[in-house]
């Protein structure tokens, strides 16, 4: 089996702070897992999610849930 690389996108709410997180949506449209990576650190780890926990934390991201964090 041939893996496909990774292609990575950064979310449109990134604000050029060098805090971002980029993640892989055609990997997780295939796979049902959301890899997550530093866009600082781009040889470093990459984490994967269940796509259904990514969609909570994305939802919590959007109603400011985590703002105080």
């Amino acid at each position: 089996m041939t893996v496909e690389p990774l292609n990575w996108i950064k979310s449109s709410y990134s604000g050029g702070g060098g805090s971002c997180l980029e993640w892989a949506p055609a990997r997780a449209a295939a796979t049902g897992a959301v890899p997550v990576r530093d866009s600082k650190a781009l040889d470093g780890p990459v984490l994967s999610f269940p796509a259904s926990a990514f969609s909570s934390f994305v939802a919590g991201v959007k109603t400011g849930e985590f703002d105080e964090v």
